[in-house]
C-alpha cells in the first residue's frame, strides 16, 4: 500500500534542483507534530535545498545529525572528524541544546532550543523514524525565510 506522505518526502529528498519554500510549507502543514518523547534517539540529518543562505554550510562542517539523549541532553550538531568518528561540535553550535514543546505556526511541536544561540529547530513527523525540521531564529532567517531540513532515526 502506498503512503503519499512518504512518497512526497522521498521526492523532496531526491530532487536535484531547488525546492520552493511554499512547497515545503505545504508539506509541513500536512504533517502531525513531533513530540519530545518521540525525538529521543540518534538521528542522521539532511537538508532541503531552497537557496537559503545556510544551504551547504552543514555539509562543509561534516554534519552527521543530532543526538537526543533526553529532553535536557541534546547534541544538536553531531559532526564527523577526519577519521569518520562522531563528535558533538559544541564550537559550531555554541554549546548544546534541550528539547521543549513549543508553539510554532499555531501548533505545539517538539522544538530543540540551542543553549548558546537564539535558534529553535521545530519538528513534525513524516513517520516514526523521520521528521522534518524548520530552523528558526535570529541569524538563521534569510530575508524572512526559514532553513528546512530532515532527520532520519539511526
Amino acid at each position: 500500500m502506498s503512503d503519499p506522505i512518504r512518497e512526497k518526502f522521498a521526492a523532496f529528498t531526491e530532487r536535484t534542483g531547488q525546492i520552493p519554500d511554499a512547497e515545503l510549507d505545504a508539506f509541513w502543514a500536512a504533517l502531525p507534530p513531533a513530540t519530545v518523547d518521540g525525538m529521543i534517539g540518534d538521528w542522521r540529518g539532511g537538508e532541503f535545498v531552497t537557496g537559503h543562505k545556510m544551504n551547504g554550510l552543514l555539509e562543509k562542517a561534516r554534519w552527521f545529525g543530532k543526538s537526543f539523549r533526553s529532553a535536557t541532553d541534546v547534541q544538536p550538531l553531531v559532526c564527523l572528524d577526519d577519521d569518520g568518528n562522531k563528535f558533538s561540535n559544541i564550537k559550531l553550535g555554541k554549546g548544546e541544546a534541550s528539547l521543549w514543546s513549543e508553539e510554532f505556526r499555531g501548533e505545539v511541536v517538539a522544538t530543540m532550543v540551542y543553549d548558546g544561540q537564539p535558534t529553535h529547530d521545530h519538528f513534525k513527523k513524516v513517520d516514526d523514524d523521520t521528521v522534518m525540521g524548520i530552523m528558526n531564529g535570529k541569524g538563521v532567517l534569510d530575508d524572512g525565510r526559514y532553513f528546512y531540513f530532515y532527520l532520519q532515526r539511526v
